[in-house]
């Protein structure tokens, strides 16, 4: 499926509902199924993909372009109790819709939300080392690397490769 070439102005972003993850999950089976920028078993069922995309996170969210969720992100704590000032947000696009701004525009989004709900800052915990456009994307919205941890992800085509910490205050 491809999306019509639309302006960014007409992207949403929206809390999403229950009815929303049978738009989700096609996104997040093609993201996850790769294995090479999430964690989460490329086997990931639908049951347990909305279990972690949609029970877990404090809210999920839903990006849509001309009617069609073209991109989902949550939100959570990065910790409990006195690390809860710290979000913690994972985003994946469709892959028709990459390099449309979708992302950024998640990542703005979220920036946002998390302001409002209190949080004080953001830190990614585990971005792939290879992943080089979410890294660039997330270095261009104000995150540093703060830490870089050897070997902890298995990569279908590099191997043991290291995951970056990426810190930005709100």
């Amino acid at each position: 499926m491809s999306y019509p070439a639309k302006p960014l102005s007409a992207l949403t972003v929206r809390v999403a509902t229950a009815e929303d993850f049978a738009s989700i999950w096609p996104i997040f089976r093609a993201v996850v199924s790769r294995g090479d920028t999430y964690v989460y078993a490329p086997e990931t069922d639908e049951v347990e993909a909305e279990r972690l995309w949609m029970q877990l996170p404090l809210r999920t969210y839903v990006a849509e372009l001309g009617g069609a969720i073209v991109g989902t992100y949550y939100l959570k704590p990065n910790q409990l109790g006195l690390g809860d000032h710290v979000a913690n947000a994972g985003y994946m696009v469709a892959d028709a819709a990459r390099g449309q701004g979708v992302a950024s525009a998640m990542c703005l989004h979220s920036l946002d939300t998390a302001r409002a709900l209190g949080f004080k800052a953001m830190q990614f915990n585990f971005v792939v080392s290879s992943n080089h456009g979410a890294i660039r994307l997330w270095e261009r919205h104000g995150f540093a690397v703060v830490g870089r941890v050897p070997g902890v992800f298995r990569h279908p085509a590099l191997g043991l490769i290291p995951a970056l910490v990426m810190h930005r205050f709100l």
